[in-house]
């Protein structure tokens, strides 16, 4: 895929979602079929806020190639705001500040850079927000 294709792709940098019209459960990323209704359904698109808090975590400390310098690191499950789950990092703390129930907040940040080229891949993250 082309990086500049990427940009198009609403989920990936402006966190789009789906709200079924039938049942008004949201989803992210968008679908086809709603898993409640279990039936081809009509969508609207939605704007997730991007707040919400921890739902799990867990510190990664041996990370895959493209990410050992990160290391530690936290990976979550953010339930957010519209009661989504979503999996992300969760950035400017130490790993032992994350708690279950912690507010987050998302932000758009470097997740990594590819090939000699020297592509940089942006995406979502989360930090802490005080409440």
């Amino acid at each position: 895929m082309v990086v500049r294709s990427w940009r198009h792709i609403k989920e990936r940098y402006n966190l789009i979602g789906v709200r079924c019209k039938n049942c008004g459960t949201v989803y992210f990323p968008s679908r086809e079929i709603c898993p409640k209704c279990r039936r081809k359904t009509d969508f609207e698109d939605i704007k997730l806020s991007g707040r919400g808090k921890v739902y799990t975590y867990s510190v990664v400390h041996v990370a895959p190639k493209d990410f050992e310098k990160q290391a530690p690191y936290v990976i979550a499950i953010i339930e957010l705001e519209e009661g989504v789950k979503i999996t992300g990092q969760v950035v400017d703390c130490k790993p032992d500040e994350v708690y279950i129930g912690m507010p987050v907040e998302v932000v758009f940040r470097r997740i990594k850079e590819d090939g000699d080229d020297g592509v940089i891949t942006y995406g979502y993250k989360f930090r802490p927000v005080e409440n």
